[in-house]
């Protein structure tokens, strides 16, 4: 595993902390991931099977392997338990820039853990990975994802008319970035 992703791996905030993706952590991850709700507009589809699960959590690895996307697991620093995950991908070497995503458990939602998880990918991906800009891209009916984005001093720098189609019905998308200050 090389450097970065050791460092991404050991993140740490006020409420939670990161760590390694793992199979073994799949029953944990499940608990999200088989969630309606949750999974309605992060752009995973629902795993209806701890198998289903366990197998995304391998593909995300090898992913994480090739070297195209950075995983993390996030674990509330009360309870030990993870209650989400953290990517940054979609990497352009040439822009200097990557897309950052996160889902979270729906128990935790509200809490402050959102924000807490954008400000420590967001800092990693300036500092430690030296990149110019950060963007994301979040369904427009997706409010709490688009708060903290703009807590974490995103700027909404665009919006795709009808990009999304969940659930029989279209949805935009809009496009959040932010550029380093460094």
């Amino acid at each position: 595993m090389d450097k970065q992703a050791v460092l991404f791996h050991s993140l740490e905030g006020e409420k939670i902390f990161f760590k390694e993706l793992r199979v073994e952590g799949a029953e944990e991850i499940h608990h999200y991931a088989s969630d309606q709700e949750v999974s309605r507009f992060i752009g995973w589809n629902l795993m209806r099977t701890l198998e289903e699960t366990s197998q995304f959590v391998e593909l995300m690895l090898k992913r994480e392997s090739a070297g195209t996307h950075l995983y993390a697991s996030i674990v509330e620093k009360s309870t030990q338990v993870i209650i989400g995950t953290a990517i940054i991908f979609n990497f352009d070497q040439e822009a200097n820039q990557a897309e950052i995503g996160y889902v979270l458990h729906k128990q935790h939602w509200g809490k402050g853990y959102g924000t807490e998880i954008v400000t420590l990918m967001s800092d990693f991906a300036f500092y430690s990975l030296n990149l110019h800009k950060l963007h994301a891209i979040v369904v427009h009916a997706n409010i709490g994802s688009a708060r903290i984005l703009e807590k974490n001093g995103y700027k909404l720098e665009g919006r795709l008319k009808d990009h999304y189609f969940i659930e029989d019905k279209y949805y935009d998308a809009l496009l959040f970035g932010k550029i380093t200050n460094m």
